[in-house]
């Protein structure tokens, strides 16, 4: 069991909960992150821009294959801000072993031992025809490195506007958009560090889907952490120690 929370990570507790009882309020210590509000920000302006893309381009299988220089730039942004929520958690803990200047995406791979990305689903509210269930780190599923396809069509989208523009698909935005989704979920839960009446711990439908940040996409926490990397702490005790949070250490051991 881990007696004490890693800077930028949630987990499921011993008895398979998240935030039973407030024990998530190790989320919202001062020590828990630098500046998660301008994280928060980032992602609901990217939002609130893809929802009026949706007034444009409609939720739909059928809209897989659409692109423009509309959804080439929101997939530039998207991207951009995952790389940078990436950045942040593998700074405020422990990896020494490669520059952060040389840092790519197959380093970027290395919180998914830590923060089970690739067990994340994602449900669209809005949706018409298959696709309305995403996994946007499913190729990590396995524990080995392997290209995530929207990741890769970012990178070539960016690097060869002129002939890869097509790769800015309406289909891998939304990818996309639900891996960026899925990392801040993996940080915060729901909290968007302002005075609001809502969390998780809220009723709401009971489909085995939380609401989270933005109040727009679902999402299905993962259930099934191994119980020896499960928090067991009290956190209305630890909260008051001087060092309540402990650094996950992604260097080759």
């Amino acid at each position: 069991m881990v007696d004490k929370p890693y800077h930028l990570t949630i987990r499921q507790f011993r008895d398979g909960s998240y935030t039973e009882g407030g024990r998530s309020g190790y989320i919202l210590h001062s020590k828990y992150s630098h500046m998660p509000s301008r994280f928060v920000r980032g992602f609901e302006l990217l939002q609130k821009d893809l929802l009026t893309l949706f007034e444009f381009i409609e939720p739909s299988k059928a809209s897989k294959n659409a692109y423009s220089f509309r959804t080439y730039e929101l997939l530039l942004r998207t991207c951009t801000e995952i790389e940078a929520n990436f950045k942040s958690i593998l700074k405020a803990n422990t990896f020494t072993s490669k520059e952060e200047k040389y840092w790519d995406i197959s380093d970027y791979f290395k919180v998914n031992s830590s923060h089970f990305l690739s067990e994340y689903k994602v449900q669209m509210p809005f949706w018409d025809g298959t696709g309305k269930l995403r996994e946007p780190f499913k190729e990590w599923k396995d524990g080995e490195y392997k290209q995530l396809t929207w990741y890769a069509a970012y990178n070539h989208a960016k690097h060869d506007r002129a002939n890869n523009l097509r790769e800015a698909s309406f289909h891998n935005l939304v990818n996309a958009f639900c891996g960026l989704v899925v990392l801040l979920t993996a940080q915060f839960l729901d909290n968007d560090f302002k005075m609001r009446a809502n969390s998780l711990t809220d009723e709401g439908q009971n489909d085995g889907f939380e609401d989270v940040l933005g109040g727009y996409f679902r999402v299905q926490l993962p259930n099934n952490v191994p119980e020896a990397e499960r928090y067991d702490f009290d956190w209305q005790t630890l909260k008051n120690d001087r060092a309540p949070f402990q650094k996950f250490n992604y260097d080759p051991r």
